[in-house]
């Protein structure tokens, strides 16, 4: 009988953490945007050293959600409070399951009265999408999916273009589209600028350590928006980055983008499993990583790990409520940036050429994962004290990093710990694995975000709370 749903594949599938650690879906994608445009490395240099151009149009859902429950509906999923959420803001939107573990996280814009998009990742657009249909409430909610992996030369359009114009010259160019004036937009709220004699919507944000522009509008008007952006931006050295470059940014600026959705387990979770298709992200995405456990959930984190702990605010009732009360009060483990050791990395990369043995896993560049979720074991005189979820490569730092968790006694910059690179026994069968052995990487515990002028510079928030100097 055909699998219909998440739950006919769990059932079928036998242990779901084995599942989904063999699962066969490859490597993941950023759709359709350039590789590169020059090289990975200038493009990481530029959004240090001049400005950048971030095209999001395509590897994020936008979830449209209109009517009059709307705030209803996405204040009951949220972990964050609605009290001062208005037309024009934007927030981080964080929802987790009935046990206080997140499904995942996104920015959610309120566009207009009753009328708000989410942007983000599937996971947390497939719940909302999930609770608005079956929960009674009066919405229209319209499902924009991300862009396909492999057009395989197909067309691709989108409802909107997503741009972000970000670094240290980019206040001066947002100046000059704009005719010589700044836009007048507070932090993570919402206006407009012109553009090539257009009324562009824009959200006030930041990726590299400045303030920056996100700017959005009809998918059509994408390519003159963007050729504006960079006539205008020649002056101020903009580059245009790649998905290669694109995807390592959060490396430095100390977001964890993509936490396995804890939506596995619990009766309470039943009637979505058996909602999702077969062919959701999550009936198919994949683990990678040293850290092996027979229990799926080992793998969920909470909001504190995450460094959402601020976001949790107790004056609405929303899925998850009465577990993160319980949870008041305890320890937990803390978010980090994980610094390796330049000589293990040099000997990992170098045994790819050694011809007599086996050779470690291999690290790509700029980005290290190989999987939908990474889970490294991290060690401490050979106790597992945490995690490391997202690696790769930072030129402008020249180091290797990578973003996780750890117990809170061992979150303190300069704590020396061992980071296990590689799968056991050779490795499992998902695609991107290669036979290997796996290698202990000393790796340093270091401030999270791990960029001096982001932990400086950046508005107070989520990025900011987690491990400092």
């Amino acid at each position: 009988m055909p699998q219909k749903s998440l739950e006919d594949v769990l059932q079928a599938g036998g242990n779901t953490a084995t599942m989904v650690r063999n699962s066969q879906i490859g490597a993941y994608i950023y759709p359709v945007v350039a590789s590169e445009f020059s090289n990975w490395r200038d493009e990481q240099r530029a959004w240090r050293t001049s400005c950048v151009l971030f095209d999001q149009s395509h590897h994020m859902v936008n979830l449209f959600v209109e009517g009059p429950d709307a705030i209803k509906l996405l204040s009951y999923l949220g972990i964050n409070s609605f009290a001062n959420f208005s037309v024009n803001k934007a927030k981080q939107f964080v929802p987790c399951s009935y046990d206080g573990y997140v499904i995942g996280d996104g920015i959610l814009f309120y566009l207009a009265e009753q009328q708000l998009v989410f942007v983000g990742r599937n996971p947390a657009a497939n719940w909302i999408h999930f609770n608005a249909e079956t929960g009674g409430y009066n919405v229209k909610v319209t499902y924009d999916d991300r862009s396909p992996s492999r057009p395989m030369g197909k067309p691709v359009i989108r409802t909107l273009y997503r741009y972000q114009i970000q670094g240290p010259n980019a206040p001066e160019l947002i100046k000059k589209l704009n005719g010589g004036s700044a836009p007048t937009i507070k932090f993570f709220n919402m206006g407009t600028i012109r553009i090539a004699g257009r009324e562009v919507r824009a959200l006030h944000h930041g990726m590299a350590g400045t303030d920056g522009l996100e700017v959005w509008g009809p998918y059509e008007e994408g390519d003159e928006i963007r050729n504006a952006i960079l006539e205008a931006g020649r002056e101020f050295g903009i580059v245009p980055v790649g998905s290669r470059a694109y995807a390592s940014n959060t490396l430095e600026s100390g977001w964890i983008p993509s936490p396995l959705p804890a939506v596995y387990t619990g009766e309470k979770m039943k009637a979505y499993r058996q909602w999702l298709p077969a062919t959701s992200y999550e009936a198919v995405a994949a683990v990678g990583g040293s850290f092996v456990s027979d229990n799926i959930e080992d793998y969920y984190v909470t909001p504190h790990e995450m460094g959402y702990g601020s976001f949790i605010k107790f004056d609405h009732d929303f899925i998850g409520r009465e577990a993160l009360e319980n949870m008041k009060g305890r320890t937990h483990r803390r978010k980090v940036t994980f610094e390796w050791n330049p000589d293990d990395v040099t000997t990992v990369i170098a045994s790819m050429y050694d011809q007599d043995n086996e050779p470690y896993k291999y690290i790509d560049a700029p980005v290290s994962n190989y999987a939908s979720s990474s889970y490294d074991s991290i060690l401490s005189d050979g106790r597992l004290v945490g995690l490391s979820m997202f690696s790769g490569a930072s030129y402008n730092e020249r180091a290797q990093l990578s973003l996780g968790i750890i117990d809170e006694e061992y979150a303190v910059p300069g704590t020396q710990v061992t980071l296990v690179w590689g799968e056991p026994d050779g490795g499992t069968k998902k695609t991107t694995v290669e036979r290997h052995r796996q290698f202990n990487m000393r790796a340093r515990v270091a401030p999270v975000p791990y960029t001096r002028e982001v932990r400086e510079a950046y508005h107070s928030g989520w990025r900011t709370v987690g491990v400092g100097t």
